[in-house]
């Protein structure tokens, strides 16, 4: 089997990226490891940019987004037993939002449109092997029901996470690798129960809480943990006490409990892969870069990742030019770095760090109390969580 790009992964990353390429009538083909409803099912990040929104209704993809999704002006930010920093969006951004809606319902709304569109997207096909990624003619080895099958392409774009085939097949020595790993955790649940008014996050004493919202009747709440923490530990009604008291709701009022059908750890972490690219092999999305998830950033991230590889490669199938390919790592890893920055930030604002001294407790409080009172602080952390504009190529 033949493509002209080969696409590992069926997230938000290759998934995009395979509509911009389709869109273009670049021939690809999306390998995917495991099952439609298991991609499907996996439960990651709510909040979109508006540069993602724009790239959904781009493609004529956002029908379902516009008619379930929220709209967030504002995010909230508790500390000091009763302090609040309101920063409200369109008032500091010219009018920008964020649009909550579910990654997964994304994913859904891109896999729905790519079988309907007749292209190709083959699940539980396991990647085995990449070969050739410097000449001109990479191929794909992959299982799919038994069979080993060979796929080769002109480029191959690596789209599968963190954890994924893809990084790991570049040569020791090429890549330069960025890891920091925060030495806490996020304890997480899902809700059936409606979520507060606005996306809330605290700086407790206790530790980092964050209130979320996935749908009117779907809360996310998050409690910042211990890095090797069990989630078995964590009764529901333990949960549920631990969060009113860090979003000082101690009178119960405000934050409605429901029945908790999720609950897991996330681990806290920085990663950044340079360059992103070896070949004809193409990192983007986690595969290349994690961020920490207080930002909300990670799938706004791989947005923009493919919206700069999927014109590189345009240029690339319709002039036989590397010219915008051969940008491509460059071009994204300053925004990259740039949404590192961010979400390092407001991990380091927002939480209780095991090591902080009293010095450094009290100036994290008043780096608090100076976006309290000052504009210019609320519009960094608002121009940044609405999203910054697309690096130029």
């Amino acid at each position: 089997m033949h493509a002209q790009v080969g696409i590992i992964g069926a997230g938000p990353a290759g998934l995009f990226l395979a509509h911009l390429l389709y869109r273009e009538g670049i021939d690809c083909v999306v390998l995917e490891a495991r099952s439609r409803a298991y991609v499907e099912d996996r439960v990651r990040a709510g909040v979109l940019e508006q540069g993602t929104v724009d790239l959904m209704a781009e493609l004529g993809l956002d029908q379902r987004l516009r008619r379930e999704c929220m709209i967030d002006e504002a995010i909230d930010i508790r500390f000091g037993g009763g302090k609040l920093v309101h920063v409200h969006f369109p008032e500091l951004t010219a009018g920008k939002v964020v649009t909550i809606y579910g990654q997964q319902e994304v994913v859904k709304d891109l896999i729905a449109a790519r079988i309907a569109d007749g292209a190709r997207i083959e699940f539980e096909a396991e990647v085995t092997g990449l070969d050739g990624l410097d000449g001109d003619r990479p191929t794909i080895r992959y299982r799919q029901g038994g069979t080993e099958h060979t796929l080769t392409c002109d480029i191959i774009a690596g789209c599968d996470g963190f954890h994924g085939v893809a990084r790991p097949a570049i040569p020791d020595g090429v890549l330069t690798t960025y890891d920091h790993v925060f030495p806490f955790g996020w304890l997480g649940i899902l809700s059936e129960s409606p979520p507060i008014t606005e996306m809330t996050y605290a700086n407790h004493d206790n530790g980092f809480a964050l209130c979320s919202r996935r749908s009117p009747k779907i809360s996310r709440h998050y409690l910042q943990v211990a890095a090797d923490e069990d989630a078995a530990n964590w009764s529901d009604d333990r949960f549920w006490n631990e969060l009113h008291i860090r979003m000082n709701d101690r009178d119960k009022s405000e934050i409605i409990e429901g029945r908790i059908f999720q609950k897991g750890v996330t681990p806290v972490r920085a990663f950044v892969a340079a360059p992103m690219r070896y070949g004809r092999l193409f990192l983007a999305g986690d595969a290349a870069h994690i961020v920490p998830p207080t930002g909300a950033k990670g799938l706004n991230l791989a947005a923009a990742d493919v919206r700069v590889l999927a014109r590189a490669l345009t240029e690339f199938f319709r002039t036989n030019s590397m010219a915008r390919l051969d940008r491509y790592s460059d071009t994204c890893l300053r925004r990259v770095w740039k949404v590192v920055r961010y979400s390092w930030y407001m991990t380091s604002l927002l939480h209780r760090f095991p090591d902080h001294t009293p010095f450094e407790r009290n100036v994290q409080l008043a780096e608090l109390d100076y976006l309290f009172s000052s504009r210019a602080g609320r519009l960094t952390i608002a121009e940044n969580y609405v999203g910054l504009p697309l690096e130029d190529e």
